[in-house]
């Protein structure tokens, strides 16, 4: 197997520079690059990431911690994932998806196999055992989420309280007096005290409580047949419903027909808001759907600067470096499913 060494020689330049190239570290000149890669080619050079690891002991390896469950990789999860991987290997360093259980033994395994340099953690809950045991462990992460107690946490997290405000201001302005809200269901679920649903329920209740709304909270199972089960449900708890958020994409499509099977059209009879989705899941439906985009992209981007941004400033410095904790915001993108209450004009 060819070395760094001889791939230097053939290309005329510096084993530093192979290195620049090889480990995307330091930027070189467009006809530098080319020279080495055209030698590496020529030279059959492969690079060996274990044997990188073991002298410099550095893997140039992130974790990105996920719960085993299929369903959960899609829609903004995936973006978020996406976006990362591609934010780490502009970076330098290679992105890995790793399942997590319903313990934190994985991530023991995967701190004492020193199998990574860090670690990215997604689908948090309020209690989080893998958060727990990062912070015991000493490893460098970043969550993509927040705990219930995030004194020492380093996180990057959608702003759920906010957008809750956002889709009340927009539904309230319309004359919207009876709002529900429909929240997947966590109870039988490995990531009960999910911390997206749970921190949108608590401001939503905090928030109409204040404003003085008549509301109803029902809980939605998966997929379509889950959204029309969710609409029969509010309706019930809810009889003068005309506004609703949600927070399941997949459930959507369900809870328009699940509406309409009631006898009430959207937006004419009852106005929908989705909550921390995007405008291109708003589309799938007819009418399209009012959303509060979620930044998906821009989370899994800042999760890696700040993770690489601790890992490159080394251990030491890592552990005194100030925490990062940014809240990004969603975005509302008014569409066909809201409009103004039954016999109310809009109020600016």
């Amino acid at each position: 197997m060819a070395t760094m060494r001889e791939v230097a020689a053939r290309a005329g330049v510096s084993i530093a520079t192979v290195s620049f190239v090889v480990n995307g570290s330091r930027s070189v000149s467009p006809t530098t690059h080319q020279r080495v890669t055209d030698a590496m080619t020529e030279l059959g050079y492969t690079n060996n990431v274990v044997a990188r690891a073991l002298a410099s002991k550095r893997t140039r390896i992130v974790a990105l911690l996920f719960p085993a469950l299929e369903e959960r990789l899609g829609g903004i999860a995936l973006r978020m994932f996406m976006s990362a991987a591609t934010r780490a290997s502009e970076l330098g360093y290679h992105l890995v998806l790793w399942p997590s259980g319903e313990t934190d033994q994985d991530v023991r395994d995967l701190v004492s196999g020193r199998l990574v340099d860090g670690v990215l953690v997604m689908e948090v809950q309020l209690h989080d055992s893998r958060v727990d045991a990062l912070l015991e462990l000493g490893l460098p992460f970043v969550s993509m989420g927040r705990t219930s107690q995030n004194d020492r946490v380093p996180f990057v997290d959608m702003d759920f309280e906010e957008a809750v405000e956002q889709a009340l201001d927009h539904l309230e302005s319309l004359g919207h007096q009876s709002i529900g809200l429909v929240l997947e269901d966590f109870s039988a679920s490995p990531i009960v005290g999910y911390g997206p649903a749970a921190r949108t329920e608590e401001a939503f209740r905090r928030s109409v409580a204040r404003r003085g709304l008549r509301t109803a909270l029902v809980t939605c199972g998966p997929s379509a047949a889950g959204g029309r089960r969710a609409a029969h449900d509010l309706v019930a708890a809810l009889p003068d419903v005309t506004g609703v958020l949600i927070m399941k994409d997949d459930a959507t499509g369900g809870l328009l027909s699940g509406l309409a099977a009631t006898g009430r059209r959207v937006p004419g009879d009852v106005s929908v808001v989705s909550l921390a989705s995007s405008t291109a899941n708003g589309a799938a439906t007819e009418p399209t759907l009012t959303t509060l985009d979620a930044p998906g992209v821009e989370m899994g981007r800042l999760a890696v600067e700040s993770l690489v941004a601790r890992l490159d400033a080394g251990a030491g410095a890592a552990a005194e470096a100030e925490l990062t904790q940014v809240l990004l915001p969603c975005v509302l993108h008014v569409a066909g499913s809201s409009g103004p209450a039954r016999g109310v004009g809009a109020r600016g």
